[in-house]
């Protein structure tokens, strides 16, 4: 009895464990929102995007580089590439202008000739084939295959501390090359070192000019193996030192092969000092935590693009929403040291008790990407702004396109001033409101960048500035921002002046050819010959990378007023249909390249038309905002690595992309409205502040039923096309029924 006893309980006992071991492999695994996320969106075509690993506005953003030049590696790196030189660890997001690419390591297996110098990547000897197949990428990750040393590399980040992961084949050389000396596009090495410390690090530093003229990147490395050997560079010259410093340095390390096929590395960057990097590298846990801070880095992302839930049965749509909400995340970059230390262009050594940020694509990134933040991070607003506030104590103006810390000048305007004044206006805290309305009129009663001219003459006069159209319209919007901050302070002086000052456009539309155009200093005559569809880049130009066509829209903050220009809403709403349906041919012998996404004459993939499809709710019209948003949407964005029209510009493309499908825009952000287009989800829910839930419901939305035919805010009948951003933030529920016809009755003033 007591066998056949003890043969039912292993039964029973077996039968048990079976069962659970069924159990966990039949539960459902968690799902992420990073799941949806493909950072090779935009690595194609003219995204200028990157691949690499990084964290939300990370420090540093680690990824492959191609090692060519050309307009379409600005990121370092192109989907039709097929050859990567290494992995450095600064890049911009979808810019128009290359630089970075700092500190590159390469992993190799074999002893190569650095005492050279490489004039191009086909010269360089650690370049290495790699195939897409063989290549993978996730929100905080980046792996890929190098064909030529047989050795697998994983990237990952937190937010000041890029880590690697090599594997090499068993018996190979392991062997590691870091580069300070060969460049891309506009940057240039000026002054390098490379210190081997002991047998696990190495730190130095790189100095380069470019577009950012001043750019000082100190770094710190470990390794998890010791070093077995090295061979130290400079200038081309092989040095028996343990550090080299020279205009280019270059080191090959070599480690134990007869221990782990893994080398797992720490990078850690400064623009202060080498020790300031080591303390970046040790504010976390001391350990070569590979996997674990993959996994933080992905959980980091799906916590926020978690914020905004979408559903719709279309899997694709969800992969091109999510992937532009990641990328409108990775810039502006967190650019303080732990400690709370960074380097203005001038050299000297600031600290804040909050984080800095650089990379401010300004110009690009007022109009959608920084509305959308004060969605999901307004947390991040203020130190944003306390960022450009310490630029002002500086410079003593407001900051236009930081890079590295540097000012570029790079495009027009001071669009630092729309995003303090849609920041104040939509209550958000943290800076001194006070201090940033000092900057914004400094900033706006100087002289530089045209101002002279403007305050002189009402606005630009061709034949005294290039581009003087759109910095005319854009001086105007600003003079507008800086003159509903002086109305909430009480300033009623201010207030008058600069709200005169923002009809400036007024000066510049020709109501006979229905465009903006040049006008002379004496007032008396447009440039001619006109041709609105002409464009020229830079040079002899009375618009900025556009024409005529793209550029006379530009009056965010009084639609009305330009409506009337046109003589009212027919021709005003004729105008801007012609507008889509105009032929798409763009004249000149130097268009701009950025002139891209075409439908007509309205060209997406360059920001200045971004506005513009929302134009029509302005002129009771909106179901032909419906319509052409959604021609947008559809035509614009896919999910392939040629899934965007234009440069990304550091999220402005993507941003654009986020509100619009979920069926919002803000024309003008200063006001704290959104303009209501046509929601692409059935169901879009947003965890706001003080966990405040807003949803938007868009009842049978489809490609055909893009029209709204009724709304409801909060069960209430609701019949205007903007929402407010204080009513949004309040929490509730937006309900649209849409339809395939239009409802000429919905959102209009009849």
């Amino acid at each position: 009895m007591k066998t056949i006893y003890l043969s039912y309980f292993i039964v029973l006992l077996f039968h048990a464990v079976s069962c659970n071991v069924s159990e966990k492999n039949t539960a459902p695994s968690k799902v992420y929102v990073t799941d949806y996320v493909d950072p090779f969106i935009g690595t194609g075509g003219h995204g200028h995007t990157y691949p690499g690993a990084t964290v939300p506005n990370g420090m540093l953003q680690v990824s492959p580089d191609n090692g060519t030049q050309g307009w379409d590696w600005c990121s370092g790196y192109h989907y039709t590439d097929s050859i990567t030189v290494g992995f450095s660890h600064l890049h911009l997001s979808g810019t128009g202008i290359g630089d970075l690419t700092d500190i590159r390591l390469m992993p190799i297996n074999k002893k190569v000739n650095l005492a050279q110098t490489f004039e191009n990547r086909d010269q360089i000897p650690y370049k290495s084939t790699y195939e897409h197949v063989k290549e993978t990428a996730s929100p905080g990750y980046y792996a890929v295959f190098l064909n030529d040393h047989n050795i697998r590399a994983e990237l990952t980040s937190d937010l000041r501390t890029a880590f690697h992961k090599y594997t090499f084949e068993k018996g190979d050389i392991q062997s590691v090359v870091l580069d300070l000396g060969y460049t891309t596009n506009w940057d240039k090495t000026t002054a390098s070192n490379i210190k081997v410390v002991d047998k696990h690090t190495l730190v130095g530093y790189r100095h380069s000019t470019g577009w950012a003229k001043n750019q000082k990147v100190f770094f710190a490395i470990k390794f998890s193996k010791s070093l077995s050997d090295y061979t130290l560079v400079e200038n081309a010259n092989y040095s028996k030192n343990n550090e080299v410093t020279g205009v280019t340095t270059a080191a090959q390390l070599y480690f134990n092969t007869l221990t782990k096929q893994n080398i797992y590395v720490k990078v850690a960057i400064s623009s202060v000092s080498v020790e300031n990097a080591l303390a970046n590298m040790n504010a976390h846990s001391g350990k070569f935590a590979f996997d674990e801070i993959k996994a933080s880095a992905n959980n980091e992302w799906d916590a926020l693009l978690s914020k905004v839930t979408v559903e719709t049965p279309n899997e694709d749509l969800k992969t091109t929403f999510y992937t532009a909400l990641y990328h409108t995340q990775v810039a502006p970059v967190v650019f303080n040291d732990v400690n709370g230390e960074f380097r203005l262009e001038n050299d000297s050594i600031v600290k804040t008790n909050h984080e800095s940020y650089s990379t401010l694509s300004l110009w690009d990134t007022f109009r959608a990407a920084h509305p959308l933040l004060t969605l999901v991070a307004p947390d991040k607003v203020p130190d944003m702004i306390n960022s450009m506030l310490v630029y002002y104590s500086v410079k003593g103006k407001l900051p236009v396109w930081t890079l590295y810390g540097n000012e570029t000048n790079t495009m027009i305007g001071y669009h630092s001033i729309p995003v303090i004044s849609e920041a104040y206006i939509k209550g958000i805290k943290g800076f001194n409101i006070e201090k940033a309305y000092e900057a914004m009129k400094a900033t706006m009663m100087q002289d530089d960048r045209g101002l002279d001219h403007y305050k002189k003459y009402g606005y630009i006069p061709h034949d005294l500035l290039e581009e003087s159209v759109t910095i005319t319209l854009e001086y105007a919007y600003n003079d507008y921002c800086v003159a509903q901050i002086a109305k909430a302070l009480g300033k009623d002086e201010d207030h008058t002046y600069f709200l005169n000052r923002s009809k400036a456009y007024r000066h510049l539309f020709d109501p006979e050819t229905g465009f903006m155009r040049g006008k002379n200093k004496e007032g008396t005559a447009w440039r001619e010959p006109f041709d609105p569809k002409h464009s020229a880049h830079r040079k002899q130009a009375d618009y900025t990378e556009g024409n005529a066509w793209q550029h006379s829209w530009f009056v965010l903050h009084d639609p009305l007023a330009l409506k009337n220009m046109f003589g009212g809403e027919e021709a005003f709403t004729n105008k801007l249909e012609q507008l889509f349906t105009e032929s798409s041919e763009i004249n000149g012998d130097d268009v701009s390249p950025d002139i891209s996404g075409l439908i007509g004459q309205y060209a997406h993939g360059n920001e200045p038309s971004h506005h513009i499809a929302y134009l029509f709710n302005y002129a009771n019209k909106p179901w032909r905002t419906q319509y052409w948003v959604r021609e947008i949407l559809k035509t614009q964005y896919n999910n392939t690595p040629d899934g965007l029209s234009g440069n990304e510009d550091c999220g402005q493309m993507s941003a654009w992309y986020v509100l619009s499908a979920i069926g919002l825009y803000a024309v003008d952000p200063a006001s704290g409205e959104y303009q209501i287009g046509s929601p692409v989800f059935t169901k879009t829910t947003l965890k706001l502040a003080d966990n405040k839930i807003f949803t938007i419901i868009a009842e049978k939305t489809s490609d055909e039923n893009r029209y709204i035919q009724s709304a409801t805010l909060n069960g209430n009948k609701f019949n205007r096309t903007s929402i407010t951003h204080s009513e949004l933030i309040k929490g509730g529920t937006l309900h649209l029924k849409m339809g395939k016809i239009p409802n000429k009755n919905w959102g209009t003033q009849r």
